[in-house]
C-alpha cells in the first residue's frame, strides 16, 4: 500500500483549513492508502478524522514515549521517544510522498526533510500558512533550491492534491521496478 504522510500546523487551525484536511484524509483512505501524520492535533487531526471516516488506516509517528497525547482517530500510535523535530524525520523517510496543508515552522521543516530526502511532495495552496507562500519564494516556483532535486507540486482541493500524489508516486515505483530489472540483468 502506498504511504502518504500528512504535514501541517498543529493546534487551532482555521475552520477551512479543517474541512479541506479532513477531506484530503478521506481522499487518501478512498485510494486505499494508509495516512501517516505527527499523530496529534490541528491539521493532524483533521486530517486523522477525514481518513477514519472514509474507513482508513491511520499511523500516528509520535514524539516522546507515551501514547496519550495521540489523536482519538490513531490506529497505530507509533512512539518514537524522540523531541517533534526527530519524530518528523521518521515521518518523512516512512512515507512515499508528502503532503502539506497550511503549516507554520514545524511544517517548513518537515518540508525541507522531504525535499532532501526527494520525496513528492504536494503544497496545498488553499490551505494557507507557509503553503500558500511557497510557491512565491521557491526557486523557479517549483524547486527549493538550485539543485532542482524534487519538483513541488501544487493543489487547491483534495482530488486534484491525490492525483497528483497517486501519479508521482506509481512513476517512482515503475523507476525503481525499472532500475530493479535493469540490476537483475533483465
Amino acid at each position: 500500500m502506498i504511504r502518504i504522510g500528512v504535514i501541517g500546523q498543529s493546534g487551532e487551525i482555521p475552520e477551512a483549513t479543517r474541512k479541506l484536511a479532513e477531506e484530503i484524509g478521506k481522499e487518501i483512505a478512498l485510494r486505499r492508502a494508509i495516512l501517516l501524520t505527527g499523530g496529534t492535533n490541528g491539521v493532524m487531526e483533521a486530517v486523522s478524522q477525514g481518513a477514519k471516516q472514509a474507513k482508513g488506516l491511520v499511523v500516528g509517528i509520535l514524539p516522546g514515549d507515551k501514547v496519550d497525547g495521540a489523536n482519538e482517530y490513531i490506529d497505530i500510535p507509533i512512539t518514537t521517544g524522540l523531541s517533534y523535530d526527530y519524530r518528523s524525520l521518521i515521518l518523512v523517510h516512512s512515507s512515499d510522498a508528502i503532503i502539506m496543508i497550511a503549516g507554520a515552522n514545524g511544517t517548513l521543516g518537515e518540508l525541507s526533510a522531504a525535499y532532501l530526502n526527494r520525496k513528492p511532495v504536494v503544497i496545498v495552496e488553499s490551505s494557507g500558512g507557509w503553503a500558500a507562500r511557497i510557491r512565491g519564494m521557491a526557486y523557479e516556483g517549483t524547486y527549493l533550491d538550485e539543485r532542482k532535486w524534487v519538483k513541488l507540486d501544487y493543489a487547491n482541493t483534495a482530488n486534484e492534491a491525490l492525483d497528483i500524489v497517486m501519479s508521482r508516486v506509481q512513476a517512482n515505483q515503475a523507476l525503481a521496478n525499472k532500475t530493479a530489472n535493469l540490476a537483475d540483468g533483465e
